[in-house]
């Protein structure tokens, strides 16, 4: 077991005065995850003296934290109720630690309780109202072999894993003596539903998913609607290249699909067998898809927020295994619910998100996710190994921990080999099945 000493806390306020102002969030941001997204950066020393200077990064952050003002701040409640930010300069979390352990000690990428000391803990369990902890929380740990790791939560009402890497890659740039490329953009009134709302589609994904036809004993959750680490299996399985080319040779009589739609119906077949889950079971599948790119009119670059809408799969778990047609029929189904993500799908969702009487019931958790289904959140395409600090780029990246049954990442091959990494938690038992399974292409 890794130990991890905390040597120094401080709260890192912006250099500069910034405006005091509560910001509306949109109500995507509402219905997003209530805790923080974790991220954990592998660093390597360059060999310089000053190699990760908390001093340096302390700075830096400082800096960056007058343009994107608002992650210094905290969550409030408005008049009405709803969720805002209240800009109030308090500032960002940041942890300097040491632990005796290397950076390979930390290779297969897997979120486990070591890997969960690299990130702060902002409120153990998140039971002291919205506004004591904050949006920001960032943890530098060094290690005997010289390299660093950086552990970062963000808080997912503020920011999706899109805008979390422009502030993260913004506060890199300011270390290394660079301005920043894209400056943020907060208004949010962009994402406003229409006067009067004028839901157009049936928006499955804020609807309550399949539960077990039969009883199954349900997954653990602690009083912040997290999975204790003991009650859950989370590993991580390397794709080559090559076994991405077997999956797409397997699938190519039921038509052309992305590596992520292959991918995704890969795992969940795997999954709805490991699961044992009867022909006739429902089972959803939950698909963040980024809207930054298909909402009309297009938002700002910098626009600064979650812009997450879902996809949501559904089918019986007899047609996701279908052994008569491989990979295709999951592979199909998967990719109808990601094309029909559209403009007017997003503005749909948004005035039916505004029609909802309590939106706090639509909050994503362990509900989502668990069996019988399933949720795959891709890092693909996003900028994960940009942050270099001036010290070079992260040797690669892990998420900091999953703490809902069902849940997995997709994220890139640090080694630039076109791989994929798949990190996935399941039930123990579901796990040891789902292994066997997995690479069997």
């Amino acid at each position: 077991m890794v130990v991890v000493n905390v040597r120094r806390s401080t709260m890192v306020r912006p250099a500069e005065a910034t405006p005091q102002r509560r910001l509306w969030i949109s109500n995507v941001d509402q219905v997003a995850h209530r805790h923080h997204t974790m991220s954990v950066f592998f660093y390597r020393t360059d060999g310089s003296a000053n190699f990760f200077d908390a001093a340096v990064l302390r700075d830096a952050l400082a800096r960056v934290l007058v343009p994107f003002y608002p992650m210094a701040g905290r969550l409030a409640r408005g008049e009405d109720g709803r969720i805002v930010i209240d800009c109030n300069g308090e500032g960002a979390l940041f942890v300097e630690a040491d632990a005796e352990a290397t950076v390979d000690d930390f290779g297969d990428c897997a979120p486990t309780e070591e890997m969960e000391q690299l990130v702060p803990k902002p409120n153990a369990d998140y039971t002291g109202g919205i506004s004591a902890f904050p949006l920001l929380i960032i943890q530098v740990t060094r290690f005997k072999c010289g390299g660093a790791a950086l552990g970062i939560g963000t808080q997912h009402h503020v920011v999706d894993g899109f805008s979390g890497l422009h502030l993260i890659n913004s506060w890199s740039d300011i270390a290394r003596g660079v301005g920043i490329t894209v400056q943020p953009f907060f208004d949010r009134t962009l994402l406003r539903a229409r006067h009067p709302p004028n839901p157009s589609f049936d928006h499955v994904e804020y609807q309550p998913p399949p539960s077990m036809n039969t009883s199954a004993a349900a997954v653990e959750v602690n009083s912040a609607g997290v999975v204790p680490s003991s009650a859950v299996a989370v590993r991580v399985f390397k794709f080559t290249r090559e076994q991405l080319n077997l999956l797409k040779a397997k699938a190519s009589s039921g038509g052309s699909y992305s590596t992520y739609v292959l991918i995704a119906a890969h795992v969940w077949r795997c999954a709805c067998i490991a699961r044992g889950l009867p022909p006739d079971q429902m089972t959803r599948m939950y698909i963040v898809t980024n809207g930054r790119k298909r909402i009309q009119p297009p938002l700002p670059q910098g626009y600064f927020g979650n812009v997450i809408f879902a996809a949501t799969p559904i089918a019986a778990a007899g047609e996701v295994v279908s052994p008569e047609g491989g990979l295709s029929p999951a592979a199909k189904t998967i990719q109808e619910a990601i094309l029909r993500v559209d403009a007017g799908y997003m503005q749909s969702a948004l005035d039916y998100l505004e029609m909802q009487p309590n939106l706090e019931a639509l909050v994503k958790g362990p509900h989502t996710y668990r069996c019988p289904n399933l949720g795959l959140i891709s890092w693909v395409g996003l900028p994960i190994y940009d942050a270099d600090f001036g010290w070079g780029r992260p040797v690669f990246l892990a998420p900091g921990r999953i703490g809902y049954e069902g849940k997995a990442f997709v994220l890139p091959s640090a080694a630039g080999d076109s791989g994929l990494l798949v990190a996935i938690s399941l039930q123990p038992d579901h796990m040891v099945k789902f292994q066997e399974f997995i690479y069997d292409i």
